[in-house]
């Protein structure tokens, strides 16, 4: 597969929450960044995501008396998954994982900062309405082909990818440089609305052959 100066990497919240020992860790999660080291140097344009909650974030269960992390309630723009408190602001566990090394990323896109709203996509927050500007970025830089990696398959890259095809650019998911949390299917439902949008799941070995 030919990479062209209108391909982007994005790299996916390859966060220390997010790896092993981490709030919220995926399994096998800082697995991704040797992948991730292997194909960034194909592409002219890498940008990072970075989960960034403050503190007391709605979607913390530790915010909703009662409730236990990976529950759900009913917020303002509905259903929201909870989690254990990550990614908070200046924390050790917001940081990108120490191994994690792209100096040439031209973009950090902070996620999650608004305190009443979730945001799993790098595109839009939860609400589905409420856009991050990554969008216009890569419009304006002609950048009209996403490759993602990163942290976790089944929500943050799934969403981001969806996302990519809703404003009509194509979307190809690293799967092999991406680890799932594998929540109650969402695995088996993420890749449905891959089928449903037209969104490609690929394997580095194709940028590598």
């Amino acid at each position: 597969m030919q990479i062209t100066a209108q391909d982007v990497l994005v790299v996916i919240d390859v966060q220390n929450d997010f790896c092993p020992g981490g709030a919220l860790a995926v399994a096998d999660g800082d697995a991704v960044i040797e992948v991730i080291h292997r194909v960034a140097p194909l592409f002219e344009h890498v940008i990072l995501t970075q989960d960034w909650h403050p503190a007391g974030h709605s979607s913390f269960a530790s915010s909703h008396a009662g409730k236990r992390p990976f529950e759900s309630v009913e917020l303002s723009y509905g259903m929201q998954t909870l989690w254990p408190d990550h990614c908070v602001q200046g924390s050790k566990g917001a940081e990108f994982h120490p191994a994690l090394h792209l100096p040439q990323a031209e973009l950090i896109l902070r996620k999650g900062f608004r305190p009443q709203i979730d945001s799993y996509s790098a595109f839009f927050e939860n609400d589905r309405v409420t856009a991050t500007g990554l969008g216009g970025y890569l419009d304006e830089r002609n950048l009209n082909r996403v490759f993602l990696a990163g942290l976790a398959y089944d929500f943050c890259v799934g969403y981001s990818a969806i996302d990519a095809r809703r404003q009509g650019l194509e979307a190809l998911v690293l799967r092999d440089a991406c680890r799932a949390i594998d929540l109650d299917g969402s695995i088996q439902r993420i890749e449905g609305a891959f089928a449903a949008y037209g969104v490609t799941v690929s394997e580095s070995a194709a940028l590598l052959d």
